[in-house]
């Protein structure tokens, strides 16, 4: 079978890189849009270089030339957008609904996948304000690819490693505690934890795959669905001993949100269908999804105490 041509676009962002190395490691012509918007961001510029040295095109293009996406897009396949939808950092997705105009008018894609990589968000319709306007702008988006015919697939990526397992999810660091521990309720919701570069290879594995044609990928490989209670025992085990634990009660919780910076407050909400309600593991899948761990067991993917190895 031939492979498809990709397209990325938010290449150089947290995912998106990751998502450029996958897509070139499976064999794919890979592109990467280069946005003209760059300017003086030299890091970003070098990580389009450090693609470009590894085999991947660079085709620029900009949100705010409607002619420039056409033209990118007509010499791919498929299509992934990686731009950022965290409010700590810069949240774009709105942006998406440009790239879905350019989609529809280039009339060639097979394929888009656009940026979520997190929770479900058909799911998360009874989301805490303000928190639900991540999900709400990427259903925003969803519905504007699904009125305009657009062949996709959906990729609910549950929790980055970087941000939820090396921090053993606290809030306010990315490197886990030594000696004290806060734990969400009892701990004991299931979760489900991925390494990044996980994500970007189960992400490129779908592209071509006509069992992921119009269906939303839930990546939930088995021996990484863990509490966070278990996600600590397993740095307790790595490190030879027990941290002090506090519990705080989901009321608790609510109060200290509401004292928070609004970007805070939407990010930090979204703790609370995790850890409190246990979104990412309290529904079957049903038919218009498919499990990645399922779909591609040759994956050998990060189990979380190898992970957590590093931070030792």
């Amino acid at each position: 079978m031939v492979k498809s041509k990709v397209l990325v676009v938010g290449g150089t962002g947290y995912i998106g890189r990751r998502i450029v190395k996958a897509s070139l490691e499976q064999g794919h012509e890979t592109y990467v849009i280069q946005r003209p918007e760059l300017g003086l961001q030299i890091e970003k510029l070098q990580r389009l270089l450090s693609f470009k040295k590894q085999g991947a095109h660079l085709i620029e293009a900009s949100f705010s030339d409607h002619k420039s996406l056409v033209d990118a897009i007509k010499k791919v396949d498929v299509v992934i957008s990686a731009i950022s939808g965290v409010h700590i950092r810069s949240h774009s997705i709105g942006l998406q609904l440009k790239l879905v105009d350019a989609i529809k008018e280039a009339g060639n894609v097979k394929r888009f996948l656009p940026s979520e990589f997190g929770l479900d968000p058909a799911r998360m319709g009874d989301a805490l304000e303000p928190g639900r306007v991540t999900f709400d702008d990427k259903m925003a988006v969803r519905k504007a690819i699904e009125e305009a015919n657009i062949p996709f697939t959906y990729i609910s990526a549950n929790l980055f490693a970087g941000y939820f397992a090396g921090s053993l999810s606290q809030m306010g660091s990315f490197v886990p505690p030594r000696d004290k521990v806060h734990l969400f309720g009892d701990g004991k919701l299931k979760a489900v934890f991925l390494d990044e570069y996980d994500v970007a290879t189960y992400t490129i594995k779908t592209i071509d795959d006509p069992r992921t044609l119009n269906k939303t990928i839930y990546l939930r490989p088995q021996e990484n669905i863990l509490s966070q209670g278990e996600l600590i025992g397993i740095w307790e085990k790595l490190i030879g001993r027990e941290l002090e634990k506090t519990y705080i009660p989901p009321e608790g919780f609510l109060t200290t949100l509401k004292g928070l910076d609004y970007k805070l407050q939407v990010g930090i909400g979204h703790f609370y269908h995790i850890f409190y309600e246990g979104c990412l593991t309290n529904f079957e899948i049903g038919e218009d999804g498919e499990e990645a761990s399922e779909l591609y067991p040759e994956v050998n993917y990060t189990r979380m105490d190898e992970y957590l190895k590093i931070y030792v």
